[in-house]
């Protein structure tokens, strides 16, 4: 491999880490304690600020459960799943379904989340870079968004810096509830370039800003 190829694939490498942790649904903090690498270097290595070393590679394919392949970009693209098939289950009986398959830039995913059976305790709230936009399809999702206790109903929107402390779980006992989401890790954002009709409402409630 030639030296501009090993660059771009260590510049690469970050945006990817950020992504599998983020699938997890683990912070830097969470990371840190399982590895020992410090949340600081976690995060230079996630924004390409600084190159992962090879041991330190090994250790978060490891803990993420990733091969190295993935992590380097030179696994097989995954096959197109069928129509009609349900999403992956990533712990805590969520299913996520990613909608992008490139490196870097905004990610779209589709979340699942199980009926519940009593009432949930209040979501646990992570932060971090980024900025993240969500629409709920089907169900009632709690969003609990700093101090703030949002229920979404389906045609809901919410946006929202995720620097600030944010978390979801199923507001409701009555069945799943599924939500649309992208995410920028640099802070990217939607731009809207079309206005409603003359008279007639949006169809959206933006929930949070």
């Amino acid at each position: 491999m030639a030296g501009d190829d090993v660059a771009q694939t260590l510049a690469a490498m970050g945006p990817r880490l950020r992504v599998v942790r983020k699938r997890r649904g683990v912070t830097l903090a969470d990371v840190s304690c399982a590895t020992g690498i410090s949340p600081s270097t976690l995060s230079r290595i996630e924004t390409s600020r600084r190159k992962p070393t090879l041991e330190v590679v090994l250790q978060l394919a490891k803990e993420y459960g990733v091969s190295l392949d993935e992590l380097v970009g030179t696994a097989p693209a995954p096959a197109a799943e069928p129509r009609g098939t349900a999403p992956r289950s990533f712990g805590d009986d969520k299913a996520v379904l990613p909608l992008t398959r490139y490196v870097g830039g905004l990610h779209a995913h589709k979340h699942v989340l199980p009926a519940v059976e009593g009432p949930p305790g209040r979501p646990r709230q992570v932060s971090h870079e980024g900025y993240e936009w969500l629409c709920v399809l089907y169900g009632r999702l709690w969003l609990a968004l700093g101090d703030q206790d949002l229920v979404l109903a389906a045609r809901d929107v919410a946006e929202f810096d995720t620097r600030i402390p944010h978390g979801v779980a199923n507001a409701g006992s009555d069945g799943p509830v599924e939500y649309l989401v992208m995410f920028g890790p640099q802070g990217e954002r939607l731009r809207p370039r079309t206005a409603p009709a003359a008279g007639r409402g949006t169809g959206d409630r933006k929930a949070a800003e």
